[in-house]
């Protein structure tokens, strides 16, 4: 039985917008097992990316819990969590957030300078990462010598070097076209095969579909397909 790695439980997210307050997670609980690939779908402004940022230890909730590993990470100081960040969790970002003046080994190998490995670990780690993504020969350009879909690699490849076994997935696919985001989405999804849990935010629901389980987010909560597919009809 697959234990289980993630567990939100009651997470509500509001910001500020002038002298408003705006609630974006209204209540949001769920799990993700080891080796699970799980979709979080819904319409733009639901949601999606914030839990997500709150999953990967960017931001922190208003209340509720959010455990990693069975640690209780959301009264953890901000070292703490950058600490179990850094351990067990890579984040591929929509935009791949690349700096440009390094090369695209020196991006892969960044999170492994912040862990305190040594230089010659963090490039054979890097250049092992590149291979799996198939861009070993890629490893010393630099970002803007290659596609959009070779970055999103690079950046795949980044979130797989701290070898964390969960992989946050934050609408990969949503600066390319439609060749390379099936790419994208087919490397993603050989990566769960071989163990990496997944947990993937996308608006497509092709992409939606290939995880093995989907949760559906509207106005800050957690519904049912049946109830998605309610508000769709009602909305024609």
């Amino acid at each position: 039985m697959n234990t289980e790695v993630l567990s939100v439980k009651n997470i509500k997210k509001s910001f500020k917008n002038g002298e408003d307050r705006s609630e974006v997670l209204r209540g949001v609980s769920f799990s993700v097992l080891d080796g699970e690939f799980i979709s979080i779908s819904g319409p733009s402004g639901c949601g999606k990316s914030t839990l997500l940022n709150l999953m990967g230890l960017l931001d922190t909730p208003d209340s509720g819990e959010y455990f990693v590993d069975g640690l209780l990470v959301t009264n953890m100081s901000a070292s703490q969590r950058a600490k179990i960040r850094g351990n067990r969790i890579g984040f591929v970002f929509q935009s791949f957030n690349l700096i440009d003046e390094m090369t695209i080994l020196e991006n892969v190998a960044l999170p492994l300078k912040y862990r305190g490995d040594s230089l010659s670990s963090r490039h054979a780690r890097a250049l092992d990462c590149l291979d799996k993504v198939g861009l070993a020969d890629k490893a010393h350009l630099f970002p803007n010598q290659v596609s959009g879909g070779q970055q999103q690699r690079v950046s795949i490849a980044r979130a797989l070097a701290g070898d964390s076994g969960i992989m946050l997935v934050d609408e990969p696919t949503g600066n390319l076209d439609s060749k390379n985001g099936d790419a994208i989405m087919q490397l993603i999804l050989d990566l769960n095969r071989q163990g990496t849990t997944i947990v993937l935010v996308t608006h497509d629901p092709r992409y939606a579909n290939m995880a093995s389980r989907t949760i559906h987010l509207k106005d800050g909560l957690v519904v049912t397909p049946s109830e998605e597919a309610q508000d769709a009809s009602e909305a024609a």
